[in-house]
């Protein structure tokens, strides 16, 4: 039988409460201990430069449709989280600026929301903030063998009038976490009944260690149509929870995995070809505009920045907006230097190849 979680204001097993788990994360990340080990895989896919590019710099076409929304461009604030204290000033940053650049934010997980431990900023305040752009929801998918089903998604996604609801897979970072969820049996199956019974779009994520095309050719046959692939080259969860690991063997459990998962352009690519119709969200370890032009060419359809980000939400919506500004300013022109007037100019950008090649893991990007 499926146990529930304790409530928000008690310990866990382990003895540690989930919002103050939610802070040692973030304290963690912002203190550099859970930068990547591998790359992503981005910096092999190398453009052919464009001397002549008969374009004009300023009038590239960045511009998609996602969630039923037009958006500036192919950029979203992927989902960031903290304790109450910290998670209400993030979140109302991030609603003001995407809202001013016309970005999608996906929010941070609402668990503690659903389980009646505060709103965090993630409540109605947050669509007043941003009326005009996606806003997703958020929450594990394993919270789904614990309890959650319909009524915790629509709470979800009624509370901060969400245009899709996001679960995200964590099984790495659940099994090396002294208080992780470890039983995903039949999860393929709930997450599919989900998505066929909300009235919004489910996005299916990971975290950091990637989804396979195996996984996505599964959850596309249970009806999923969205998917972020988070792939290895960003924050590491491993090492997040290495660093907070409460002895000396529970870190050494979690260090084992430092750099595991599938990097993000092997799960991007991965991704379109399992699933040629779904929309591909390519993140994990989206750093710069060229990342993200790079990634658009492997076949994601927008990307998503989370860790990149996360100092300058902190700092403000002033910082937060100049470092996007940055971003969009780096992806215009690897545009303008591939000669590409629009995104579907820009997937069909020339390419070179890395000579000669050193493994039998290396692709051509086309490949």
């Amino acid at each position: 039988m499926i146990q529930p979680d304790p409530p928000l204001g008690k310990d866990d097993a382990s003895g540690v409460k989930l919002s103050s788990r939610k802070d040692q994360h973030l304290d963690v990340v912002l203190a550099g201990q859970a930068g990547p080990t591998v790359t992503t895989g981005l910096e092999a896919v190398l453009f052919e430069h464009v001397a002549l590019p008969e374009v004009s710099w300023h009038h590239i076409d960045l511009s998609t449709d996602f969630l039923g929304h037009r958006i500036s461009a192919p950029v979203m604030i992927g989902s960031m989280t903290g304790g109450p204290s910290r998670a209400g000033a993030i979140n109302r940053a991030l609603a003001q600026v995407c809202q001013k650049l016309r970005l999608p934010l996906a929010v941070g997980s609402q668990r503690v929301m659903i389980e009646g431990g505060g709103a965090a900023g993630l409540d109605r305040t947050l669509r007043q903030l941003a009326p005009d752009i996606p806003i997703l929801a958020n929450f594990g998918a394993a919270q789904l063998n614990r309890g959650f089903g319909r009524d915790q998604a629509l709470r979800a996604i009624e509370s901060i009038g969400a245009s899709a609801l996001i679960l995200h897979l964590n099984p790495l970072q659940e099994a090396v976490q002294p208080e992780g969820d470890r039983d995903w049996r039949g999860l393929a199956a709930r997450i599919g009944d989900l998505a066929r019974d909300l009235p919004v779009p489910v996005v299916v994520k990971e975290v950091g260690a990637g989804l396979s095309a195996s996984v996505v050719a599964r959850l596309s046959a249970e009806g999923v149509t969205i998917f972020d692939v988070a792939g290895a080259g960003g924050t590491d969860w491993a090492r997040v929870e290495a660093a907070r690991a409460p002895d000396r063997a529970a870190a050494q459990v979690a260090a084992c995995f430092a750099g595991w998962g599938i990097p993000t352009a092997q799960a991007i690519r991965g991704a379109r070809q399992a699933a040629p119709q779904a929309t591909i969200i390519g993140s994990g370890g989206i750093v710069t505009g060229l990342d993200a032009a790079r990634a658009i060419r492997l076949g994601a359809d927008l990307v998503s920045l989370a860790g990149a980000v996360l100092a300058a939400a902190l700092d403000g919506p002033e910082a937060l907006e100049r470092q996007l500004d940055v971003v969009l300013q780096q992806l215009r022109t690897a545009c303008f230097c591939t000669g590409s007037a629009d995104l579907a100019a820009l997937r069909r950008a020339a390419v070179i190849s890395r000579a000669p090649a050193t493994s039998a893991t290396t692709h051509h990007p086309d490949g």
